[in-house]
């Protein structure tokens, strides 16, 4: 039972038109009708209304803001509690001066993600919705929200649920045999084990296969633009981002370190990392900005490497052409604008066209044709923002490859003659490991390490 009440800003810290102080708990509205001076009776209000008043200090009468206060009584709220909602105006001192002189009247500070974990400790929503909310939050694109938006929905839980109760159903059969053995029975028993876990394993292998897809979505491409000086790396990054996020002169070496930025191609989020200049070089500012920019090809995703079409391919490119082959790797003719010197011929000498993008950062010509190519290369083509069997986070793809090696074991098992109470004990690894994703028996160190990444006010 959850017997304290808890308090936190709901909102980013900084100046704004409001700030929203969320109390949840069974001393929620109580707490807030201490400070609360309205025509209204705060202890009498109908529930999901807005009173409008003032906060002030009961021991002093000072009104430290206006306010609107909501009041949404348990379990219709976001925690199944009694919540009580202050919106002050936007500012540091405002809104911390309020949650202030509510912990005094009895709330206490919640914790990093306390709020959400009350929903789901309350059973309003299951740990996988639970940790959407995550995803939502820190959603980088359309498509990543539009994703995390179905997971917090419930798309997950309600594919996972009917898997889960088929094998509930299917451990009941197994029990009957153990319980009233023959031999017809265990061979028909064995046949029933064989055509339900095919038919499960089939369900999870379909959420599997798009796992990376929706760890992408999740997480973005760490996308590295590599190659020559003057190459237009630069250039490609302010076309990509539509900013001129770095600097962009004709002075070859300008970019001496790491530039990042984050943009939304085809609605997949990447993180652009426009490094230095590969070359030989004795200037030693410049050399360390090349190791450094070695070091990120190594831990990228994905490699956008550039070359100039108004230049003869160099010996540098051409080593970093054979290196980087077999890598995720989009070779960017730049500079189409300009007449051209480039024998195309060297570089589809090992880069299929799908590889090749033509364009002119500089006009931002053929940035639609590089956005293309992006999402053919990790998507096989579109996004199917759409589609319910995306799979995230990497908790829940590993619980599924357990489950799956827990199916593929109960089938092995049926046909090399292991007894059926031995095979139980995979089927119901296999359950276990489903209901994992949903917080069945999710430990508190499990709920503490998901909850702690969460915001104070979520």
């Amino acid at each position: 039972m959850i017997e304290d009440t808890i308090a936190a800003i709901a909102t980013a810290l900084g100046e704004g038109s409001i700030a929203v102080v969320r109390v949840s708990g069974p001393e929620a509205i109580d707490t807030v009708a201490k400070v609360f001076r309205s025509k209204t009776n705060l202890k009498e209000a109908p529930t999901h209304t807005v009173h409008y008043g003032w906060i002030a200090d009961p021991r002093t009468n000072t009104v430290l803001d206006e306010v609107l206060v909501t009041v949404m009584k348990g379990p219709r709220s976001f925690t199944a509690e009694d919540v009580v909602e202050v919106s002050t105006h936007g500012g540091i001192v405002a809104v911390k001066s309020v949650l202030e002189l509510i912990l005094r009247s009895g709330a206490r500070m919640a914790e990093p993600g306390e709020f959400t974990k009350r929903a789901f400790l309350n059973g309003r929503i299951d740990l996988a919705q639970a940790e959407a909310v995550i995803d939502l939050i820190r959603s980088k694109s359309d498509r990543a929200f539009q994703v995390a938006q179905k997971q917090a929905g419930g798309a997950l839980s309600k594919v996972i649920l009917p898997m889960r109760q088929q094998l509930i159903e299917l451990l009941a059969h197994v029990e009957v045999n153990i319980d009233y053995p023959d031999d017809d029975i265990e061979e028909v028993t064995m046949s029933h084990i064989r055509s339900n876990c095919g038919e499960l394993l089939v369900r999870v292998e379909e959420l599997l296969k798009r796992a990376d897809e929706g760890k992408i979505l999740r997480e973005g491409i760490v996308t590295v633009i590599v190659g020559r000086p003057n190459a237009g790396k630069s250039s490609l990054l302010n076309a990509l981002a539509r900013d001129n996020k770095a600097i962009v002169t004709d002075i070859a070496g300008t970019t001496r370190d790491i530039v990042e930025e984050s943009v939304s191609i085809s609605g997949i989020p990447l993180r652009l990392l426009d490094t230095a200049g590969i070359r030989e070089t004795s200037d030693v500012v410049e050399r360390i900005g090349v190791e450094r920019s070695k070091n990120a090809i190594e831990d990228a995703d994905l490699i956008l490497l550039v070359v100039n079409n108004h230049e003869p391919l160099h010996e540098d490119e051409r080593k970093l052409l054979k290196q980087m082959k077999d890598r995720p790797t989009i070779v960017v003719v730049n500079k189409m604008d300009l007449p051209s010197q480039l024998e195309l011929a060297e570089i589809e000498a090992d880069y299929v066209q799908g590889r090749i993008v033509q364009l002119s950062a500089k006009e931002g010509s053929g940035i639609e044709a590089l956005e293309e190519a992006v999402s053919k290369l990790f998507f096989s083509g579109e996004v199917e923002s759409g589609d319910l069997t995306y799979v995230s986070n990497a908790r829940h793809i590993a619980l599924l490859h357990q489950a799956r090696q827990s199916l593929e074991d109960a089938i092995s098992a049926t046909h090399e003659g292991v007894p059926i109470d031995l095979i139980q004990i995979d089927l119901a690894a296999a359950w276990e490991s489903l209901g994992g994703i949903l917080g069945d028996s999710a430990g508190d160190s499990l709920l503490d390490q998901i909850f702690s990444q969460f915001c104070l006010g979520k």
